[in-house]
This record gives C-alpha cells, sequence and structure tokens, in this order.
C-alpha cells in the first residue's frame, strides 16, 4: 500500500511537473522509513545474535534497553557520542558482556536507508524554503 502512494506522488508529480509535489512524495517516504516501515530490532543480543522482535521505523527498538544500545548508534551515526547516556554499562544487565559499542551496531541496510532518508528530509526543507521565496 505504500510504495503504491509513493508511485502516485511520483505520477502527480510528474503530470502536474511539479517539484513541489515530489518533494511531499520524498518527505512521505522519509517520514515512512524512520518511523512506519515494517521491520526488525536487530540489536545484538547478549548471546551475539540480532534481536529479531518486529519493531515500526528505522529508529525504534523493541524494548528499553534495546533502545538505548540503538540511540547511542544513531548518535555515533552522526559522530557524536549520545549525550543522554549515563555510562558504558549494558542497558539490559548492568555489567559489560559486549560492549555497548558492539551490540549497538546498525546493519549496513539500515544505515544506508537511516542516511538516505535523512538527506531526503534535509532536501525537502530546504527545497521547501527554497519554494517560498
Amino acid at each position: 500500500m505504500w510504495w503504491a502512494l509513493f508511485a502516485a506522488f511520483a505520477g502527480i508529480a510528474l503530470w502536474l511537473q511539479s517539484w513541489r509535489v515530489a518533494l511531499l512524495g520524498l518527505l512521505t517516504w522519509c517520514l515512512y522509513e524512520f518511523v512506519l516501515v515494517p521491520t526488525l530490532c536487530r540489536v545484538l543480543k547478549r548471546e551475539g545474535y540480532p534481536c529479531a522482535e518486529r519493531v515500526r521505523g528505522r529508529l525504534f527498538a523493541c524494548g528499553p534497553g534495546h533502545q538505548q544500545l540503538k540511540n547511542d548508534a544513531l548518535w555515533r551515526l552522526v559522530g557524536l557520542r549520545d549525550p543522554f547516556q549515563k555510562n558504558d554499562e549494558d542497558p539490559e544487565t548492568g555489567g559489560v558482556v559486549h560492549s555497548p559499542y558492539v551490540r549497538g551496531r546498525l546493519t549496513q541496510a539500515d544505515r544506508a536507508l537511516i542516511l538516505l532518508a535523512a538527506l531526503g528530509t534535509l532536501a525537502a526543507l530546504i527545497g521547501t524554503i527554497y519554494g517560498f521565496r
């Protein structure tokens, strides 16, 4: 259903020759990737394999412990350290089994799609500001 909506945005943008409609479609895709796409948690469990719990959105994890690890990975993706992290302990156990850095790594596909969605959001914002001039 979502892909039909994205195709409709593309078709309408081409038909109307409207870059504004194309930007709206791009922004809708970015929203979908950030918070709506059905995916898996994929945070490494203590045993060393990825969590297979279903979640909605690439920015989210299945529970508070895994969410903290994913937040750390997202901060690292932009080259910063999580300012809200209190310590380097594992949020699930309170001790270090696998370092949070290793457990909180994003998969290559997630990393690529999050960066593309962020760039798309930035392009839509710049296009919107440019359109008001």
